[in-house]
């Protein structure tokens, strides 16, 4: 039996639980089907329905934010210790559990088992760093003024909504949900309606691991009727939301209302500027695997090459024959590095960049075409000749297409590299540290790797600027997010009070 054959079966086991009732809600501990019935989730391999899910609304929305509210008070005042303990035995379930996450998810999703296999012990990796900081998170300061005891307190903001993406959903789920129960919030828990799948497993892993009800619930169904009424919900005190730019600014005027904090992790078209006295070789390891990697569906991928005129052709030359040899094919397939895209509005989407390139007078080098008919499989893509102005250099695509931008001096590629209304990351390949430290400084991006990919260090923070979002994750900075600062100042003596009316 081959490695694929081997997914495959496992893949039949682990969804014919699902056959009868497909994929209910989870709120309060119990199954709760959809106010508007189930829609389909369908595989992007070849378009066969994975399982039925529930369509929740209003009602349902109403009925998990109730039970987060009615649970946040004794979750909140669960001993830190207690409540450690719990989200440890979360990783460890989600460890026991991550065949079948990964698998699950490249069925769901068409992201290759190659990566998917990691994403599911990056979701325990996140409880088990979230647990360690339990105990302290909540600490404050002591202030000291002349006539003050001054102390800082940090308390947990109350229910929270998540609502996450359909590209690594798993993974990024954790990444939202592990902070929030860390901090003492509860949660109501959206995801997105393209790939519904792991957040089914991930509820099931917490209960299993401890965690009570009422405390992560789980509303399926689509963003303009759940995603909604979560983020208007009074009951709700904040939404962390992780998708394009657009939807971001939706959702804002949502839970203006309420008053909602809001935490927006959204688009990218992110810069990789490479120079000529950089390692070529690393660069150009980096360039690849930062936009072919993850069907290139990730906000942090490196669409834009910015390459210095006197490497350019070279550099382009070895760009278009690793870039023919990537293999596309089934997920499930160990050797397979892109699979298919998650949708078939996505993948006509992704596709239509192809005309708009030509039109715009871009070279496709590589790539520009479907593949097959069975699922939204597309070649990896390169274009070449192309400039800043152009769409496929300014829109974010969302897929495995890379557009290549000449540039001759540090200035011009600065100015290259910021014209965009995105800011999320950027990538500078160079061995002058000097020119590094230039760069950097007037890059306009929340994250920056110098001769690196995106290596993701948890107690750092993650976010963007401009259209790319509002707020922090990561270490401290999430926990800023999901509580409130409190102060308390105890005078110290019989300090002078101004007398009013005596």
């Amino acid at each position: 039996m081959t490695a694929l054959e081997e997914n495959l079966q496992k893949l039949s086991g682990y969804l014919s639980r699902y056959e009868k009732q497909g994929i209910l809600n989870r709120i309060n501990g119990k199954d709760v089907g959809g106010e508007g019935g189930q829609f389909e989730s369908i595989s992007p391999v070849d378009k066969s329905v994975v399982c039925k899910v529930a369509r929740g609304g209003a009602g349902d929305i109403d009925a998990a934010a109730v039970s987060a509210s009615n649970a946040f008070a004794a979750w909140r005042d669960t001993p830190a210790k207690q409540r450690r303990e719990i989200l440890i035995n979360v990783a460890e379930g989600i460890e026991a559990r991550a065949a079948e996450i990964a698998v699950c998810e490249c069925w769901d999703t068409g992201q290759a088992y190659k990566f998917m296999s990691k994403a599911a012990l990056r979701g325990a990796e996140n409880f088990r760093y979230f647990a360690d900081q339990v105990i302290q998170a909540r600490d404050g300061q002591h202030l000291k003024s002349p006539t003050l005891m001054n102390i800082t307190s940090r308390v947990p903001i109350g229910p929270v909504g998540v609502i996450t993406p359909w590209n690594t959903p798993f993974m990024l789920s954790t990444w939202k949900i592990a902070p929030a129960l860390a901090a003492g919030c509860t949660v109501v828990h959206k995801p997105a309606e393209a790939s519904p799948l792991t957040a089914r497993l991930l509820v099931e892993i917490a209960e299993e691991a401890g965690l009570p009800p009422g405390v992560l619930n789980t509303v399926n169904g689509y963003g303009e009727e759940a995603g909604k009424a979560l983020t208007e919900h009074p009951l709700i005190k904040a939404i962390a939301f992780v998708g394009e730019s657009r939807t971001g600014s939706i959702i804002t005027r949502q839970g203006a209302d309420t008053l909602k904090r809001m935490h927006l992790e959204l688009g990218g078209k992110n810069p990789v500027i490479v120079f000529d006295d950089a390692d070529l070789d690393r660069a150009l390891d980096a360039v690849i695997f930062m936009i072919y990697s993850i069907n290139g569906e990730r906000c942090t991928s490196s669409s834009r090459l910015l390459v210095q005129d006197t490497i350019r052709e070279e550099f382009e030359a070895k760009l278009v024959e690793r870039v023919n040899h990537i293999k596309v094919g089934h997920p499930l397939d160990p050797a397979t590095e892109i699979g298919p895209l998650i949708s078939d509005e996505h993948y006509n989407k992704v596709v239509s960049y192809f005309d708009i390139a030509k039109q715009d007078g871009a070279t496709i080098a590589a790539g520009g075409e479907p593949i097959g008919d069975d699922g939204y499989f597309v070649a990896p893509t390169l274009f070449t000749n192309a400039k800043n102005d152009m769409r496929i250099a300014q829109e974010e695509i969302f897929g495995p297409v890379l557009t290549s931008i000449e540039f001759s001096t540090e200035e011009q590629a600065l100015q290259m590299a910021n014209d965009t209304q995105y800011g999320l990351t950027g990538y500078v390949w160079t061995n002058d540290l000097t020119r590094a430290l230039r760069f950097t400084d007037k890059l306009e991006a929340g994250m920056i790797w110098v001769n690196s990919e995106n290596v993701r260090h948890l107690p750092t923070p993650f976010g963007g600027v401009k259209s790319s979002g509002i707020g922090r994750d990561g270490g401290d900075w999430s926990f800023e997010f999901y509580m409130e600062q409190k102060h308390i100042g105890f005078a110290t003596g019989q300090h002078k009070i101004t007398r009013l009316g005596a």
